[in-house]
């Protein structure tokens, strides 16, 4: 396969995967290792610099987007680009979550200071959160932690990613 069909093939993969599709899933479908991948994606990537769609890296896969300059255009077609915003509570809960996991419920609470149920449920039906386990501890609480669909929906590769401001006083 020469060069520009591996391009071919691999964006395609990029645009077709339900989610962020992997450098090692992509080599194991075109029989190329990861270095050769990231190489043809990032050819892929320049081709892209000038039109409408980007490819991004996220939570350690790649995925076919647009611009988000054009959000407002896209807008119009009556697909809203982002949900209805989390609240304040969700916001905090799921910060404490990104950055303590695996975390219980009790330590969230311990850490806002107020009761997180209804945070944390909302949470999980909007599948940034999912439970990780059980701590072994009395009672067993479940342990939460960040999703997948958490990676894809702030555009992180890695919980490295996440800013370290302010979070100081949680440890």
């Amino acid at each position: 396969m020469t060069i520009q069909e591996a391009e071919i093939i691999i964006e395609g993969l990029i645009f077709a995967a339900e989610h962020p599709i992997t450098p090692q899933e992509i080599g194991e479908i075109v029989e190329l290792d990861v270095s050769a991948v990231e190489s043809i994606v990032e050819n892929v990537r320049k081709r892209y610099a000038t039109g409408a769609l980007l490819i991004r890296n996220v939570g350690g896969g790649y995925q076919v987007v647009t611009k988000p300059e054009l959000a407002p255009w896209i807008e119009k077609l009556g697909r809203p680009i982002i949900n209805a915003p989390l609240s304040v509570a969700a916001t905090e809960t799921l910060a404490i979550i990104a950055y303590q996991q695996p975390v219980t419920r009790a330590e969230i609470e311990q850490i806002r200071g107020v009761r997180s149920d209804s945070a944390v449920n909302s949470l999980i039906e909007r599948e940034l959160i999912c439970e990780l386990g059980r701590k072994n501890a009395p009672g067993r609480p479940i342990l939460y932690g960040v999703t997948e669909k958490f990676f894809q929906h702030f555009g992180l590769r890695s919980l490295e990613e996440l800013p370290l401001q302010g979070i100081s006083e949680w440890k």
